[in-house]
């Protein structure tokens, strides 16, 4: 029901939350290759809610939300990488090491990155290297004002 009321394919979710009170409150957020538009959401949030009422009746109770995850939010989908081809990433990974550098490649695996590291006032950048989507604990863009 959830991929047939967002419409278009190049869209994933991304999230799907429920809160659990009085009036529920559905929060989906969603992504693409490009982002997301706010009248992408608009108009995937209706289709949403035309489908919840069809299937649980017009009288059902409930809060919707329909948005794209904030430049402050984890990467959680490997098709969120591509986009950000260039950009600087934080990576945690699984083992507790932490790497920052510019994203140079992603595939369905996994993502390259060149290693910027800091040594006093010196800043050395690292041949590019493989991580497993598997080792990534949490990848967020590093945002960056210059």
């Amino acid at each position: 029901m959830l991929q047939d009321a967002i419409g278009d394919e190049e869209l994933f979710i991304v999230g799907l939350t429920v809160s659990d009170s009085v009036m529920p409150k559905v929060t989906v957020t969603l992504d693409g290759p490009t982002g997301l538009a706010i009248q992408a959401c608009a108009t995937i949030s209706r289709r949403l809610a035309r489908r919840i009422d069809e299937h649980y009746g017009e009288d059902s109770a409930y809060s919707l939300e329909v948005t794209s995850p904030g430049a402050d939010q984890p990467l959680t989908d490997p098709r969120q990488y591509q986009r950000h081809i260039g950009r600087s990433l934080a990576l945690k990974l699984t083992d507790g090491t932490e790497k920052t550098g510019v994203l140079t490649a992603a595939t369905p695996e996994g993502v390259e990155i060149e290693e910027v590291i800091k040594q006093k006032t010196k800043k050395t950048t690292l041949p590019a290297a493989f991580y497993s989507f598997g080792d990534i604990q949490e990848a967020k863009v590093v945002i960056s004002f210059k």
